[in-house]
């Protein structure tokens, strides 16, 4: 379930994204046949138009990316991560409100 402004990553791109960002990255684990992670979508492509420009948003889908979901430590989908300069900043595991990504996200660095 890509979205129009988040990108898809794989266990080949994830990682060049995650050390080359200058700005903070969201991603968000999930997979097709998760309701969950299918409720959660149009949060995450909310959050993409919102922070276009000052954060980058990404999606893995962990069935054709199990190596990176393994590396993380997704063990529950949905799981958000938060990363900024290569490191991993917060963890936010199931569907939240909106505005607990978007703080994520601030702390982060991704400025209003």
């Amino acid at each position: 379930m890509l979205t129009k402004h988040a990108q898809e990553l794989d266990d080949v791109t994830f990682q060049d994204l995650i050390n080359r960002a200058a700005r903070p990255v969201l991603v968000d684990f999930w997979a097709p046949w998760c309701p969950p992670c299918r409720a959660l979508a149009p949060t995450i492509e909310a959050i993409a138009e919102r922070f276009d420009g000052r954060a980058d948003v990404a999606k893995v889908d962990i069935d054709r990316s199990p190596e990176t979901a393994a590396a993380h430590g997704i063990t529950s989908i949905p799981t958000v991560l938060i990363f900024r300069g290569g490191r991993l900043v917060d963890r936010v595991t199931g569907v939240q409100p909106r505005a607990r990504y978007e703080r994520a996200l601030e702390a982060a660095g991704a400025k209003r």
